[in-house]
C-alpha cells in the first residue's frame, strides 16, 4: 500500500473514531432551558419564586405562593450548582443512587411522569453539570468544584 493510502485511511479512521467519541456537549441554552421551562419554571420562575435574599428573609410567606428561590436564568441556576449554594441542584435532582440511604431528592418526581423520563432528563442535568457531586461547598473538593461543565 502506498504511504499516501496509509495516511489516508489513518486519517480517516482518526476523524471517525473522533466523531463517534465526541457526543454533543450538553449547554444551558440549547438543552437545560428548554427542560427547566417544561418542567421547572412553573415552581422556579420569575412569575412565582423569589430571589433568594428575598425567599431567605420571609420563608414562611414565600412558602405559600411559591415552591422555591428564582432559577429561571442561567446565573440564577448557578448558584444551585457551582457556588456559592454548590450541589444543591444536584442533591435536589438524584435518583437516589448517590445517597446513603437511597433516597432521592425532593424535586427528582418532577423531572418526568415516567421513570423512564425521569431517567432521561436527570441524565441531561448530569451531563450538564459534569462532576454530579451532593457535597456543599464545605465539603466538596477543589477539583470537584473545577470539573463542573454547566456550559451555557
Amino acid at each position: 500500500m502506498k504511504r499516501s493510502a496509509v495516511w489516508s485511511v489513518a486519517a480517516a479512521l482518526a476523524l471517525g473514531l473522533a466523531s463517534g467519541a465526541l457526543a454533543e456537549e450538553v449547554t444551558y441554552r440549547k438543552h437545560i432551558k428548554p427542560l427547566f421551562d417544561a418542567k421547572c419554571v412553573k415552581c422556579h420562575g420569575t412569575d412565582s419564586a423569589p430571589e433568594l435574599g428575598d425567599f431567605k428573609e420571609n420563608k414562611e410567606a414565600w412558602m405559600t405562593k411559591s415552591k422555591g428561590m428564582r432559577m429561571d436564568t442561567y446565573s440564577h441556576l448557578l448558584y444551585y450548582v457551582t457556588w456559592p449554594d454548590t450541589g444543591a441542584i444536584m442533591r435536589r435532582l438524584d435518583d437516589g443512587k448517590n445517597t446513603k440511604d437511597g433516597e432521592p431528592g425532593n424535586m427528582h418526581e418532577f423531572l418526568g411522569e415516567t421513570d423512564a423520563e425521569k431517567a432521561k432528563n436527570l441524565a441531561v442535568f448530569k451531563e450538564w453539570v459534569g462532576s454530579w457531586s451532593l457535597k456543599r461547598r464545605k465539603d466538596a473538593t477543589k477539583e470537584e468544584i473545577e470539573a463542573i461543565k454547566a456550559k451555557y
